[in-house]
């Protein structure tokens, strides 16, 4: 890692991607800075100069506290504001009425903590930001972005090496997947359904004509589908009945559907409701390519075949395609990516016989281009940077006298999202093999829970009983639960309110209760 100084928020990045975490440690021993703002003491507080243990969903507060005193103390970097954005004057306006008091109230934490974190990051003079889900899952999560962008671009960290907004994404390929069009509102490459342009481009590509209507996202599709508006569900590689917040609503959902298929390589939770299974390959068992969280494009190089009647993702889609009428013309993976390349602006000089040779990064525009290592160099890729006027806005839901603890969610290192695969690893689940609760001593203390013992957590959704571990990761009201345990899911606790904008739950902050059995 070629930073001097890395702000960390929201991400618990030595269990959740811990290569990159392995990496931030060994920056830190070679002399890099460390701001850590969590609100649990995970492994990389240990090696921080600077440890936040925020109150879950004051990352807004958190950010704005250090902007103002960058702000008041002139740390900010005029010029590449004036020469590289628009909009600094609305995020001015709100700093200068909120003050490093007032973010230090909100998030619980000491003033002094705060300024010397902002000092640090200004000072650089290679800062970069990583963040995950701790700062997307709130129901003001777009806002939570806005702000680490907002801090970036105020102090002139953007399109320069060793510097910039790292987004950690949550699973392997999930880059990939919203590159090639995984979501509701685009295409391959992010291009607009509703654009024209981009519409007719596809068209064309793929001989059928396209809608201009925008799809649902997930929690949009379960809404539907339990008011019966949406009749008919595919899920691949997923596992909505483990990892969607408020899950009796799920599977409420689920159940209400006429028709669901479930295309996975185990039987998971979401598949024992499905009217037909379709048994998919695994990664070494098929040929393809992984985006990574840096835009890399590596190629996936098939070890052995799929077993029994288990498929190719691509060939499954290739025989409904034919059974249902169109007659695609794929033979084999290579074949998918060139289309790839001739319909996607930032894949347009990727190939399976590049890819031989050594990964690549997008954007890639041409087979002589050799891939982008950082963005926005120069200047940003939609010509001028923008900053957004945000506020804090408290979570959704808060605790009051009957729901008195504060919910946070999240992953550990041994498991891998639903354990849909690392939950059939013996070695595993003889380290870490059922749910469990962290809870701080002194909180257990009052609710008379000893270390271990089998406990009640109850929300306003939905009860679940795991066991109780004193521990000194977290403190005061907050809880956590880890997600991964379908026997104890922490998302029967957990609800459905959404951020405006993306329709992201709040999985990071519900009110709870916790009773001794």
């Amino acid at each position: 890692m070629e930073n001097d100084l890395i702000f960390v928020m929201g991400s618990n990045t030595t269990e959740n991607h811990p290569v990159i975490g392995t990496y931030m440690k060994r920056a830190v021993k070679n002399g890099a800075k460390l701001i850590l703002a969590d609100p649990r003491r995970i492994e990389l507080a240990e090696f921080s100069d600077v440890y936040l243990p925020i109150k879950p969903g004051t990352n807004v507060a958190l950010l704005n506290g250090m902007m103002h005193h960058i702000l008041v103390n002139d740390l900010y970097d005029h010029a590449f504001i004036e020469e590289n954005t628009e909009g600094f004057s609305e995020v001015k306006a709100i700093l200068e009425s909120f003050t490093v008091a007032d973010a230090a109230r909100i998030c619980e934490v000491d003033e002094k903590l705060i300024i010397k974190a902002a000092e640090l990051y200004a000072g650089g003079p290679k800062s970069a930001i990583y963040y995950a889900m701790g700062i997307t899952q709130h129901s003001s999560g777009t806002d939570h972005v806005k702000a680490v962008a907002n801090l970036a671009m105020m102090c002139g960290f953007v399109g320069k090496y060793g510097t910039g907004v790292n987004p950690l994404r949550g699973q392997n390929n999930v880059q990939g997947a919203c590159d090639m069009g995984g979501l509701p509102n685009v295409y391959p490459g992010y291009q607009k359904v509703t654009d024209q342009v981009s519409r007719s481009k596809f068209e064309k590509a793929w001989g059928t004509e396209l809608s201009s209507s925008l799809g649902l996202t997930i929690p949009k599709m379960m809404e539907k589908a339990g008011d019966g508006s949406l009749k008919m569900l595919y899920v691949m590689g997923e596992n909505p009945m483990v990892s969607d917040p408020d899950l009796n609503h799920i599977e409420e959902a689920l159940d209400n559907l006429d028709f669901l298929v479930v295309q996975d390589i185990f039987l998971n939770e979401t598949a024992l409701k499905a009217d037909v299974v379709l048994p998919a390959a695994c990664f070494a068992e098929k040929e393809g390519t992984f985006t990574n969280t840096e835009r890399r494009i590596q190629r996936v190089h098939k070890a052995v075949e799929p077993p029994g009647q288990a498929l190719e993702d691509w060939l499954i889609f290739h025989k409904l395609m034919k059974m249902m009428g169109y007659d695609n013309k794929f033979s084999r993976p290579s074949e998918i990516m060139d289309e790839i390349a001739s319909l996607t602006p930032q894949y347009a000089g990727i190939s399976y016989e590049r890819l031989r040779e050594k990964s690549l990064q997008w954007p890639c525009s041409s087979y002589d281009h050799d891939g982008t290592v950082f963005l926005h160099e120069g200047k940003f890729a939609k010509g001028i940077g923008t900053f957004h006027g945000v506020s804090h806005i408290g979570p959704n839901e808060t605790t009051d006298d009957e729901y008195p603890l504060i919910l946070t969610t999240g992953r550990v290192l041994y498991h891998y999202h639903t354990r849909t695969m690392t939950g059939k690893s013996e070695g595993i689940n003889q380290t870490v093999g059922s749910a469990y609760m962290e809870i701080a001593a002194e909180t257990a203390e009052q609710l008379g829970i000893i270390n271990g013992e089998l406990v009640s957590v109850s929300s306003r959704r939905g009860r679940i009983h795991l066991r109780a571990v004193i521990s000194e990761k977290v403190s005061g009201n907050v809880v956590f639960i880890p997600f991964h345990f379908a026997e104890a899911a922490a998302n029967r606790l957990t609800h459905n309110a959404l951020d405006k904008i993306t329709d992201i739950p709040e999985y990071k902050v519900c009110a709870i209760k916790v009773e001794k059995l």
